[in-house]
């Protein structure tokens, strides 16, 4: 399967945002992408660093105005479209929503981000209700679609749910970046940490995985912290967790990856995880904390 992936910074123009989005699909689909996958929250600019109701501006209904606009650029190239959309769900009901659009321009599903960070600079909290979907791939032309999103990326319960119901790949659409007071030591081992917890789960369920960010720098509009110089490095993962490419920390990218889908048989007959598994003793998974006292 070819796979096209577009790593790019935003600016506060929605208008332009989606201008470099269009051209770039357009690039990747005349190049044989079957599959392109774009970043989180890629409209705006990632306006969680601050607490602002007027920021909830940015959200829209799907379908809606948004879910048309991607749905013909999905059709008119061709291509199956993973989308990460601010969803207006109903008055005060918001979610951080991913939308896979089929090459027929038809929406194939959605995913709505189940785990909600709320740290300094992030403040997804305030803005986004917590997905009530579940882990559930997306049926497609070329496959069935693993999607979460972002901070789901960091939980092996996701992955492992979207891989027993036959999930092709795993995709997450990002937004994450260092916070300007860590050392430059500390922010490669953040960075380091985000490549390798999702290079396990490929390992884990022996099934590819993507990860499309951000890059580029986005100033905070409080004026509270340095702002998010988001750290890039989109990468595509092997069925063993082998890098088969990895984008820069800093500049924008547009490329396609030709990931084997064949091989996750070879891998999972080499490695039986799934056989292995000792699904008689879990059932202390869905306990917030054990206390053996």
């Amino acid at each position: 399967m070819k796979i096209g992936i577009i790593q790019q910074s935003c600016t506060a123009s929605i208008e332009e945002n989606r201008k470099k989005l269009v051209k770039s699909i357009a690039e990747l689909a005349k190049q044989g992408a079957q599959l392109v996958v774009l970043q989180e929250l890629h409209d705006s600019p990632y306006f969680c660093q601050t607490e602002d109701v007027e920021n909830f501006c940015y959200a829209l209904p799907i379908p809606g105005e948004a879910t048309e606009f991607y749905s013909k650029v999905a059709k008119e190239q061709k291509v199956v479209l993973v989308t990460s959309l601010f969803e207006r769900r109903a008055p005060g009901l918001y979610h951080n929503t991913a939308v896979v659009f089929e090459s027929d321009g038809s929406i194939a599903g959605i995913h709505r981000k189940m785990h909600i960070p709320d740290d300094p600079a992030y403040y997804e909290k305030f803005y986004f209700t917590p997905g009530d979907l579940g882990f559930h791939p997306i049926q497609t032309s070329i496959g069935k679609l693993g999607v979460q999103v972002c901070w789901d990326q960091w939980y092996p319960e996701g992955a492992r749910l979207m891989a027993l119901q036959g999930a092709d790949l795993l995709i997450y659409p990002t937004a994450i970046g260092f916070e300007s007071t860590d050392t430059k030591e500390e922010q490669q081992r953040q960075r380091e940490a985000w490549i390798t917890i999702q290079r396990s789960h490929a390992i884990a369920n022996g099934i590819p995985v993507i990860a499309v960010n951000r890059v580029g720098f986005e100033p905070d509009p409080s004026g509270t912290t340095g702002g998010i110089q988001f750290w890039g490095s989109s990468f595509v993962a092997g069925q063993q967790g082998e890098l088969l490419y990895q984008a820069s920390e800093t500049d924008e990218e547009t490329t396609i990856v030709d990931i084997q889908l064949e091989r996750t048989e070879n891998v999972r007959r080499w490695w039986p995880f799934l056989r292995d598994r000792r699904i008689d003793a879990y059932d202390d998974l869905t306990k917030r904390f054990i206390d053996n006292k």
